[in-house]
């Protein structure tokens, strides 16, 4: 027995307006190992220091964010992608209008 396919032409159309001061974020995909979720940070929002259970990937798609992850810093912008082990300590914060997806390996 074969699973259908997930398809999502425009990963940004499914983010409400990213409006001042705020972090949106939408769940794209959950199952098969895997959680999807799609954030809109405003200029100037972010997240802490944190861990995840799970091993992620975080993808950048539009926009700079400052970045850290475990000992390294930089910055990330459209394109930039980074495997997390799990509890692997890292922040985010938007130099500009951001959006990341999040792959939450479980």
């Amino acid at each position: 027995m074969s699973a259908e396919a997930a398809w999502v032409e425009n990963l940004e159309a499914l983010l409400p307006p990213i409006t001042p001061d705020t972090i949106v974020s939408r769940s794209v995909h959950t199952g098969e190992g895997m959680r999807a979720t799609l954030f809109g940070f405003a200029p100037g929002q972010e997240l802490t220091e944190h861990t995840a259970a799970h091993p992620a990937v975080l993808h950048f798609l539009r926009g700079q964010a400052e970045l850290s992850v475990g000992n390294r810093s930089g910055v990330a912008g459209p394109g930039t992608w980074v495997m997390m082990p799990a509890h692997q300590p890292h922040s985010i914060r938007a130099r500009d209008e951001l959006v990341m997806l999040l792959l939450l390996l479980e």
